[in-house]
């Protein structure tokens, strides 16, 4: 009687993961399928998934239109995203590293001073930050998302996490053999913290990638715009086509599934690592 209980239990609760499953997909699965339908067929009032006709028109009006550049656009979110994750990879960590592997005076009380932090509304900081980037000259640039993106305390906690499991004796080890702390920091820690910092690449990547507000609020030359701020244009004006809004919908989408799938093995080993520490 019990052995049948659990089976009923594990069939409901399969059942009902498959259609958490399906309705997390359908809206992408729906999205991506209408890059390649005529517009009047997205719109049509009968609901219809399969494409009655493959078009890649929509995907070919992204890169020939008069009223935007499509390619600058994804240029400069390319260019944006490269750049701010290989400085918060190296402040981020490295920081973590000093909280977790150097011994100083008020470490303790400056790192918990840094938690707080965490507790502080990001909408708050929005005008200040205007304010400041307008005084220093970075509004309208690259650098008024970057530099943000940077200062991340909830990673700096996750990465302290990780070093801190790393046994000391690894790095009194090689402090004997002469080892500076940016080196063991590269050599030592930062291999076997891989999965972590692995977990904390692939968030900031998708999150940076896909920040609406930032490039909303601080640039202002549509030439110089990102994609997530830059598909949101093609329902405006005279350039609203929801066939084509899909398709650039779904090209903004693709480097992020691509990503994923070549990293969802750190990024699993990553979440379950920095649960069981945390």
């Amino acid at each position: 009687m019990e052995i049948r209980s659990k089976k009923i239990t594990k069939v409901i609760l399969t059942v009902v993961m498959i259609m958490i499953g399906i309705g997390s997909i359908f809206p992408f699965v729906f999205m991506i399928l209408s890059a390649f339908k005529v517009e009047s067929e997205v719109l049509q009032a009968s609901f219809k998934l399969w494409p009655s006709e493959w078009i890649l028109d929509n995907i070919k009006a992204l890169f020939v239109s008069d009223y935007y550049d499509f390619m600058q656009w994804y240029r400069n979110t390319i260019i944006m995203t490269g750049t701010s994750l290989l400085l918060k990879f190296f402040f981020v960590s490295y920081t973590a590293y000093g909280f977790s592997k150097i011994k100083f005076k008020g470490r303790d009380l400056i790192f918990m001073i840094l938690l707080a932090a965490l507790m502080i509304p990001s909408d708050i900081m929005i005008l200040p930050r205007y304010i400041i980037f307008k005084k220093i000259g970075i509004l309208n640039t690259m650098w008024a998302i970057i530099l943000p993106s940077l200062v991340d305390v909830y990673f700096v906690f996750l990465l302290r996490q990780a070093f801190i499991s790393i046994p000391e004796s690894l790095s009194e080890a090689a402090r004997i053999d002469g080892c500076g702390h940016f080196r063991i920091y590269f050599k030592i820690i930062m291999p076997l913290a891989k999965p972590s910092v692995a977990t904390m690449m692939l968030f900031s990547f998708v999150w940076i990638w896909n920040d609406y507000m930032s490039p909303y609020l601080y640039i202002s030359d549509v030439s110089k715009q990102m994609l997530s701020v830059g598909i949101q244009l093609f329902a405006t004006g005279q350039v609203l086509n929801y066939g084509v809004l899909m398709a650039g919908a779904t090209l903004v989408l693709l480097p992020v599934i691509v990503i994923f799938i070549f990293a969802q093995n750190y990024f699993v080993e990553g979440v379950a690592a920095s649960g069981v520490k945390g």
